[in-house]
């Protein structure tokens, strides 16, 4: 629906790529009957284009049932006839048959889209997009726990990319602002303190609890930032507006904006005294004296020999945006959106960098859809990654969930409850250990529910086992710290020999 495909045959292109118009809000139906929208981002915000999408799914569903039930509601207020059963003269001097539209193909124009063409297939080439249908679980199962279902996928993306890359990176989705005249978007930071406790507390050893209450707190800050972002309350568009108005005001002037280390090469500078302060630098502006003799000359002693000599307003690029803080906040690696409703199967869009992810996801009452992209960086494993965090959440939030909390499907732990004695004891399960040599029977040992869950996933989180995963905080504490000596890793072993082992290090 994006790119369309990009088949070339014989040095031909044969794709459907030169058929999209990726300036414009399209319209693309397929001949399986599959449709969707392709639209420019510029104009439009994704919300918008929903609304658009769902009341053609809504009107779709309506228009059947009215073919069931004449007296099925309509989504319109028009009760006006269908347009294909109009009379073609009631719509005035419109012509309502589609036609081919034909261009005059100048040899200019013919060489300006072989090249268009070719520039094209690089960029649809340069990108990859995975998808992710989780029927595991969706917005019924999050609200039943206690959770944001917004504040818990955004999470969800956080303990996946640290699981991979063991790093936090920036991560901006947008909150609408739309409540305001002219209102778009606020860039929520789902990047907080608590989020960073949280990715890092889950990848540790801890207990079950533990990592639950830190995705509580973690979701609930997310919330919260979501609330005053919604009010208009968030940092990134006031700063922005900022930059835009001194970026007017460099315009305006027909000046051209230097950095700061620009200005202390090429200017002079004084101090001067502000308010009783120290003194701070200020650059000396371009001044015309009169010598003696009446002419004029500049500062630098240079003779101008045009009296209305022009003077060029050098501007200082202003602190805040020289800041190294500034330039790391406007590179996104995780460009998230949460967009979509039953009317759409998947919503998604490219990365904003080039080693970044753009993930867009809709959160549905029993699943979750996720569309990630990427510059091919292993967006099918990071894919993976988040379906193994997803499944193993919902194993610890059922392991510490009470007794009575509400569930949407019984797992397996209330199916062993229900099958228990008179007595209230539960029988115990048991798993075939599986011996190393061939045709020697394995013995059965009685496991726990949470562990026969866990077990159920043959690798643990994106190929990795638990073992692995729980101490990836430790791995990533070692590789801080300096390595023994030669002399220290031999003390280490010959403190080793003739220690007694406990029977559970067996």
């Amino acid at each position: 629906m994006l790119c369309g495909t990009n088949e070339v045959v014989k040095g031909v292109q044969v794709g459907t790529c030169t058929n999209r118009w990726y300036d414009k809000l399209q319209l693309i139906i397929c001949k399986n009957g599959s449709a969707g929208i392709n639209f420019e981002h510029t104009g439009v915000d994704g919300h918008t284009v929903l609304r658009f999408a769902s009341d053609v799914y809504t009107d779709t569903i309506l228009r059947y049932a009215k073919s069931i039930n004449g007296q099925a509601p309509s989504l319109w207020t028009s009760m006006s006839p269908d347009p294909s059963k109009r009379d073609p003269e009631s719509f005035g001097d419109v012509s309502t048959t589609p036609h081919k539209l034909e261009w005059d193909m100048i040899p200019e124009l013919q060489i300006a889209l072989r090249f268009a063409e070719t520039r094209l297939a690089d960029l649809i080439n340069q990108n990859e997009f995975q998808t992710l249908d989780f029927t595991g679980y969706g917005r019924n199962f999050i609200t039943s726990m206690g959770f944001s279902p917004d504040a818990f996928v955004q999470m969800a993306f956080q303990a996946a990319y640290y699981g991979l890359y063991g790093r936090i990176e920036n991560t901006y989705e947008p909150a609408m602002t739309k409540m305001f005249l002219h209102g778009r978007t606020e860039a929520i930071r789902s990047v907080t303190p608590e989020s960073a406790n949280f990715v890092r507390t889950f990848w540790a050893s801890e207990l079950a609890q533990k990592k639950i209450d830190a995705l509580k707190a973690a979701s609930q800050k997310h919330t919260a930032i979501t609330r005053d972002c919604s009010k208009a309350q968030g940092q990134d568009r006031h700063l922005y507006a900022l930059y835009c108005v001194w970026q007017r005001q460099v315009n305006e002037e027909g000046a051209e904006p230097v950095s700061d280390s620009e200005m202390h090469s090429s200017r002079d500078f004084s101090p001067i005294p502000t308010n009783g302060e120290e003194a701070t630098l200020k650059p000396i502006e371009e001044t015309h004296t009169h010598d003696h003799d009446g002419d004029k000359n500049d500062f630098n002693g240079r003779e101008s020999a045009n009296s209305m000599h022009r003077v060029t307003t050098v501007h200082q690029m202003p602190a805040l945006f020289t800041d190294p803080g500034w330039e790391k906040i406007n590179n996104t690696m995780l460009s998230t959106s949460n967009c979509g409703n039953p009317a759409l199967r998947h919503f998604g869009f490219g990365p904003v960098s080039g080693d970044g992810f753009g993930i867009g996801y809709i959160i549905k009452d029993d699943t979750l859809s996720v569309c990630a992209s990427s510059k091919h960086r292993q967006t099918r494993r990071f894919m993976d990654a988040l379906e193994a965090y997803l499944n193993e959440i919902k194993r610890l939030l059922k392991q510490t969930a009470p007794k009575d909390a509400p569930q949407g499907k019984a797992s397996r732990a209330r199916e062993i409850e229900e099958k228990a004695g008179k007595d209230g004891r539960i029988k115990s399960r048991g798993r075939i250990i599986k011996s190393a040599e061939k045709g020697q029977k394995g013995t059965e040992t009685p496991v726990s529910v949470a562990q026969t869950e866990a077990d159920d996933d043959e690798y643990g989180l994106d190929g990795y086992g638990f073992f692995d995963a729980g101490t990836l905080l430790q791995a990533l504490k070692k590789k801080e710290e300096p390595k023994p000596t030669p002399a220290e890793q031999i003390a280490q072993r010959k403190r080793a020999v003739g220690k007694k082992l406990a029977l559970t290090e067996y």
